[in-house]
């Protein structure tokens, strides 16, 4: 019995050991941003040189960064509205419509989670070309709704399927059409999954490079922006400076979209009719 109890403590340290190396080698790289951001030189390299905010406030008055963050504010929020709706309106369908097709359409708007985003974005390229659209602003909204879908499907899914089936049957029992009892009770219950979903969906547009690369016109988002002073090394510690508050601001939306959503299940949980 001791021996048994020892090989499990043992176990359990290498397994420790294992989490720490996973999550150094994970998010010492990123970790590493914020720290040279502050480096009072345009190298990133040990030993450091000096705390320095110069580097944050060339962020300032600079049109093109402010151009590109416009650009990714307005299509990040246009392209979190609709798919936080599509995301709604198909998990809905997937659990209380009982057809088939409503079972496929799900299960199609969650594949594009699946695809290399290589893929998605040649594919959308060729697609707007043939329908005339071209790259555009219209372009990478219509790109963005189809990668954050997967994510908002997910969300409002799960959160529908904690609501008891038994909170829809007695609205429908006592006269209240389908539509009434998704917008009178079933989407107010699903309101800080919906909160969730937009600020998840929000973020997934916010930091996409790739359908971007391939779709953007005239107009680039931001991350487009950061790649493109990658190319000058004095640019350097400007990105590392975006990146660190991209890296804030990141870190927030995601911490309180987990918040609304684990919220949101939790009173579930507590009032189960």
């Amino acid at each position: 019995m001791k021996a048994e109890r020892a090989g499990t403590k043992r176990d359990g340290r290498w397994l420790g050991l294992y989490v720490l190396a996973y999550l150094v080698f994970l998010y010492l790289p990123v970790l590493l941003i914020p720290l040279f951001s502050f480096n009072d030189s345009i190298q990133a390299a040990f030993p450091l040189q000096g705390f320095t905010l110069q580097w944050y406030e060339t962020l300032y008055g600079n049109p093109a960064l402010s151009g590109a963050l416009v650009n990714s504010l307005v299509i990040g929020a246009i392209a979190a509205s609709g798919a936080t709706l599509c995301g709604i309106t198909v998990s809905y369908m997937d659990l209380y419509g009982r057809s088939p097709l409503a079972a496929t359409i799900s299960a199609i708007a969650r594949l594009p989670i699946l695809i290399p985003g290589v893929i998605v974005g040649i594919s959308l390229l060729i697609l707007i070309n043939l329908i005339g659209l071209g790259p555009s602003r219209v372009a990478i909204v219509l790109g963005h709704i189809l990668v954050a879908l997967p994510t908002t499907v997910v969300v409002m899914r799960s959160r529908f399927a904690a609501i008891p089936r038994s909170v829809r049957e007695a609205a429908l029992d006592l006269g209240a059409s389908d539509w009434t009892t998704f917008r009178r009770v079933m989407l107010p219950l699903s309101l800080p999954a919906v909160l969730s979903a937009f600020m998840l969906a929000f973020l997934i547009s916010f930091d996409e490079f790739i359908v971007v690369f391939f779709l953007a016109g005239t107009e680039p988002t931001l991350p487009l922006y950061i790649w493109s002073q990658l190319r000058f090394p004095r640019s350097l510690p400007t990105v590392m400076a975006l990146g660190t508050v991209i890296l804030a601001v990141s870190f927030i939306i995601a911490g309180t979209a987990e918040f609304l959503r684990h919220r949101g299940l939790g009173a579930a949980r507590r009032n189960p009719a």
